[in-house]
């Protein structure tokens, strides 16, 4: 293909704006004249082009075996535009104002320039024909609503755990007491309170206490869906949506929360504990639950056994409680950017479904195993369904297939092989895959507010401060309401309409 010179090197990035960007490739979305390489087949897509990103400075070459046997299997060449991680988005702004696009771009994440170009017409509508391929229908429609833009599917999700948050406690603590893992909230606070009253480490000191949280806040955005509160919006009960925090369900979190740090069950210093040490208290053994991902459990767990190998399953997790609305747990994204397909590349519907069908393709086991685990007696060897890897230090082995993962949607869940797995790592999958059934989904997650987009740090800072000072006691349910109505004056209520339009129109 001629690249089309829209600019000279010295435009530089400041012209690459969103409004310009979005017009550019509007532009570039009309049919062209101009040969691609493939127009000489029929319009049959020979070789598909991809631009995504790297995680290793030496990503697969052409002559990787790895990617060459992926190519035998999909049966198209495949031209990887690779790009790391760290300059992708100043790379995709200056590609996608170069005119000449892939067949298959990543989308890190609804970037400004990207919806611009959406709402230009610049891509295509992928929603409609998700359903006639027998992987990617298995799309979750709670991710789909996560990644979508103004209602529609504009890129085939790369799947991470939907159901990835959970809580991580000391199997061994809750053994030493005689109780079991908590199913419901009131379970819950009886385990903190044990932890911190009742010597769960049986050493006769009063030196532990029930859950460690930092100055990071998403134990409690995880713990205030227990109580039946909305993710971020929920239905007001007449149709329009509104606020989480402005919920009876959100006042009965914040409540509990304030009731276990009165109490002493959580530290005392949570409101300005560094992130980074968040974890300490656990492996230390002074503090017995994490609300956090479920991955942090398989991690402890590992960690502890590899420092004191005399402990014996030290950790356990769970997902899903159960609150006063059922089963309940707050799900992430589910998603890690997209796979979107330019209507410049990609000009017919006919196109359009080829390279469908090779993301598609991309979900089977077989292209799975070859972008994950590289190629049978070459990268690794099997010991019955385990992997034994067959590339030790080997970092030249190693880039044959790495990053050949970043192609792939993932949507169908894990059908490579890995090595063998811990009880807990087993529990952690199989938690990921439950909590799928209990997510709350946020009816507004698609939904891009102008508003948000200049104020929401604001807002956001408003609430999250108010949320901390009730816990701490510094404001009571008085003072929560009055920080709303800063909240309202400071921009909320002009969100809170634009939000239910938006809502209103994709209805």
């Amino acid at each position: 293909m001629k690249e089309k010179k829209l600019f000279g090197k010295k435009a530089g990035l400041a012209l690459v704006s969103s409004m310009l960007l979005a017009s550019m490739v509007a532009c570039s979305a009309e049919p062209s004249s101009e040969s691609d390489g493939n127009e000489a087949s029929g319009g049959d897509l020979s070789t598909i082009k991809i631009m995504t990103t790297a995680y290793t400075p030496e990503p697969p070459t052409e002559e990787s075996p790895a990617l060459k046997a992926l190519e035998e299997f999909a049966g198209v060449n495949i031209d990887m535009n690779w790009v790391l991680d760290s300059a992708y988005s100043e790379k995709l702004n200056i590609t996608m104002a170069s005119g000449d696009l892939p067949h298959i771009m990543m989308i890190p994440d609804k970037i400004p320039s990207f919806v611009s170009a959406v709402r230009n017409g610049a891509f295509w509508e992928l929603g409609p024909y998700l359903k006639d391929y027998p992987n990617l229908s298995q799309a979750n429609e709670v991710t789909l609503q996560n990644s979508s833009i103004d209602g529609k599917v504009w890129g085939v999700y790369r799947a991470r755990p939907l159901g990835r948050l959970g809580v991580t406690v000391r199997a061994d603590w809750l053994r030493n007491l005689g109780m079991e893992t908590p199913k419901t909230i009131d379970e819950f606070y009886d385990v903190l309170n044990a932890f911190t009253h009742d010597d769960p480490d049986g050493n006769g000191k009063d030196d532990t206490y029930g859950m460690v949280v930092s100055k990071y806040a998403g134990p409690w955005d995880i713990m205030q869906i227990w109580f039946g509160a909305h993710n971020k919006w929920g239905d007001d009960g007449s149709g329009n949506l509104e606020p989480d925090f402005m919920t009876a369900e959100y006042m009965e979190a914040l409540k509990f929360f304030k009731k276990i740090y009165d109490e002493g069950l959580v530290n005392e210093d949570f409101a300005v504990m560094d992130p980074a040490k968040w974890g300490d208290p656990l492996m230390n053994g002074e503090a017995g639950v994490i609300v956090d991902v479920l991955d942090r459990g398989r991690r402890a767990d590992a960690d502890m056994v590899k420092a004191n190998p005399d402990l014996e399953k030290p950790i356990d997790v769970f997902g899903a409680i159960e609150g006063p609305k059922g089963m309940v747990t707050l799900p992430t994204a589910g998603y890690s950017g997209m796979l979107a397909i330019p209507k410049q590349s990609v000009k017919t519907e006919e196109e359009l479904k080829q390279v469908l069908a090779f993301l598609d393709k991309m979900e089977e086991p077989e292209a799975q195993i070859l972008a994950f685990n590289g190629i049978e007696g070459r990268n690794f060897e099997l010991d019955g369904e385990t992997l034994v890897s067959l590339e030790a230090d080997n970092e030249a082995l190693k880039n044959e297939h790495t990053d050949l993962n970043q192609i792939l949607p993932g949507i169908t869940g894990i059908r490579y092989y890995t090595p063998e797995k811990t009880e807990v790592a087993i529990k952690v999958d199989e938690l990921m895959k439950e909590n799928e059934k209990y997510v709350v989904a946020n009816p507004a997650a698609s939904l891009l507010s102008e508003v948000y987009a200049t104020k929401g740090q604001q807002l956001d800072n408003i609430i999250n401060d108010a949320r901390i000072k009730f816990i701490v006691g510094q404001i009571d349910e008085a003072g929560f309401q009055d920080a709303i109505e800063v909240w309202k004056k400071s921009g909320g209520e002009d969100y809170i309409k634009e939000i239910n339009e938006l809502y209103a129109a994709q209805q």
